[in-house]
């Protein structure tokens, strides 16, 4: 890619996070946001990054100066939103993160098949966003035939041989113990072998009564039996707090 094209490529950067340990296991890496997310879920705690906008060059411009700077101390560069398979130039800025010697991870909730598809030749590790059974997917996430779209993504995951995880944000007004059993199980039986359960920040959530502790929130003593009941079942699980 020559400097003019660095230059047309644009992506709308919401955000750096220059150096972490806990976005692509085992790697050191950095953490590009992109704005615009077509998912409204009522536990998101990014909403300023929900809206979509127009980028302009000097977004991306900066970003490669930041990884040509990190060459050599870095391991890899995630993807992450918002949900970055909203924007077209993502395969072009993936292929030039590859270029630049980085391991290239993404952050996704796969609602958009075709484009992770796209992408699959320049990605060593994805992260999959599970919001839920497909039952009660599209409600979790606030937009219809986000069900479908997600199981075409996980597919593709499970055909490509990249290693990946799924990972499901609960929040204890859209889960309970049980439909979170039944979800993880539901994911291992399909060949899913590493899976992470987040729990959901409550300090600023798009739906303010996500905000408001629920009802029956189960207590750890009761969320830590699941985990020992589930971990046989994965090669990795994750409680992530």
């Amino acid at each position: 890619m020559t400097d003019t094209d660095t230059h047309r490529l644009r992506l709308p950067v919401a955000g750096l996070t220059p150096m972490t340990t806990l976005d692509y296991p085992d790697h050191l890496s950095c953490v590009i946001f992109l704005q615009g997310c077509p998912l409204r879920c009522g536990y998101c705690h990014n909403p300023q990054m929900l809206e979509p906008r127009k980028a302009t060059p000097e977004e991306w411009a900066k970003i490669e100066a930041f990884l040509e700077r990190r060459q050599g101390l870095l391991e890899a560069v995630v993807f992450s939103g918002g949900e970055p398979t909203l924007h077209a130039g993502l395969p072009a800025a993936a292929e030039r993160a590859r270029t630049l010697g980085f391991k290239v991870g993404l952050h996704t909730a796969g609602v958009y098949p075709r484009r992770l598809q796209a992408l699959l030749p320049w990605l060593d590790w994805v992260g999959l966003d599970v919001k839920g059974a497909d039952a009660d997917f599209d409600r979790i996430v606030g937009r219809p035939g986000m069900a479908a779209a997600h199981e075409r993504s996980l597919a593709l995951l499970l055909e490509s041989g990249i290693p990946f995880e799924c990972r499901t944000t609960v929040h204890w007004r859209d889960f309970d113990l049980a439909s979170l059993q039944r979800l993880a199980l539901d994911l291992a039986e399909r060949g899913v072998a590493r899976y992470a359960i987040q729990l959901a920040r409550t300090g600023q959530c798009l739906d303010p009564s996500y905000a408001t502790p629920p009802p029956r929130r189960p207590d750890g003593e009761a969320l830590e039996s699941l985990l020992t009941t589930l971990r046989p079942t994965f090669e990795r699980l994750e409680l992530r707090d």
